[in-house]
């Protein structure tokens, strides 16, 4: 059977195919810039090996963000093969080159990405030429969830809000300075904790 990953910074989408009906099973999004080989090996353990117990997988397809250099992508690989031993075949691409064929198949275009995180390429229908560099929620991903929830908060902390969004932003999160800043620089996956913000944003357009 074949197995088949869109992971993102959130959640990984994993689609099972080779039996009587495709599978999808989704688990927490995996970023191997956040996470080491171990603790994906754990994860793939906890949250997608019981959704596959009974398949033999031969072929696994993985489509990750931060998939774009070799030490991700062997660190990515090192944890799927100990997670899926019975995978004879491992293929580690950047999510951006999902994105690209699921858009464009194996024709020109343009494809982007606007998650957690946010990139864009040029594709010629069979790879992609043009990429500028995604130097993640700190130094780019401008558009993403992370970029847009870290504005929120800014906004909160500069007391930029009207009184009235204060109020609805205290309602919502029950979080204050020190704690907004605890979360981002002590705690685990900032980026993902910014873009839980944008829920705020999107109820308050305008």
């Amino acid at each position: 059977m074949i197995l088949i990953a869109d992971s993102g910074a959130t959640k990984t989408t994993w689609c099972l195919l080779g039996g009587p009906r495709k599978k999808i099973i989704q688990t927490q999004g995996i970023s191997p810039y956040f996470l080491n080989t171990q603790q994906i090996t754990e994860l793939l353990k906890k949250e997608l090996l019981p959704g596959v117990k009974e398949a033999v997988i031969s072929d696994v397809f993985y489509y990750g963000t931060g998939c774009s250099n070799a030490a991700n992508i062997n660190l990515v690989k090192a944890a799927l093969k100990k997670a899926i031993p019975s995978a004879k075949k491992i293929t580690v691409q950047h999510d951006l080159m999902a994105a690209a064929r699921a858009l464009c198949g194996s024709s020109k275009g343009v494809a982007c990405i606007l998650g957690t995180g946010s990139n864009s390429c040029v594709f010629n229908g069979k790879k992609i030429i043009k990429n500028n560099p995604a130097p993640g929620f700190i130094l780019g991903d401008e558009g993403s969830g992370a970029y847009l929830g870290k504005k929120v908060v800014q906004h909160f902390i500069y007391k930029t809000f009207d009184d009235e969004l204060m109020h609805k932003f205290k309602l919502k999160f029950n979080s204050d300075y020190t704690q907004i800043l605890h979360h981002v620089y002590k705690e685990p996956l900032p980026n993902r904790y910014l873009a839980s913000f944008t829920t705020f944003l999107s109820e308050n357009r305008g």
